[in-house]
């Protein structure tokens, strides 16, 4: 479950067209407009990941995101977070949207091994 949220090929499964990896940085690509990268603030090895912006939209400009796995039972429960944002801009409104829509289809992916083409993830 840990390598779909870090790993370049889990992330391309259900939310970059493409990512990339070199040590703590990472570069994820959404098409020519969204080229951003992010490093790596806080990791624990299967527990927990989080980046921090370091090129991006203004807005999304030094946010951090990220999870936290925790074990319950034969379960796993996935935290997920966005802060840091400086105010509620409409491209808040519009990332809070995406990110439940990517969210679903992570859960997709971890619990069915479904993978929706890129060009079709915000559409189911």
């Amino acid at each position: 479950m840990f390598a779909a949220l870090v790993a370049p090929a889990g992330l391309d499964s259900w939310w970059t067209v493409s990512s990339s990896r070199e040590g703590a940085v990472y570069e994820f690509r959404f098409g020519p407009e969204y080229q951003w990268r992010a490093v790596v603030v806080r990791r624990e090895l299967d527990m927990a990941i989080e980046w921090e912006l370091t090129m991006a939209m203004d807005d999304w400009m030094g946010t951090r995101f990220g999870f936290v796995l925790d074990a319950c039972g034969d379960d796993t429960e996935v935290e997920f977070h966005h802060a840091g944002w400086a105010e509620a801009t409409p491209h808040f409104r519009t990332t809070s949207y995406c990110w439940t829509m990517y969210l679903r289809l992570l859960k997709r992916f971890l619990e069915a091994g479904e993978v929706e083409p890129y060009v079709d993830r915000l559409e189911v």
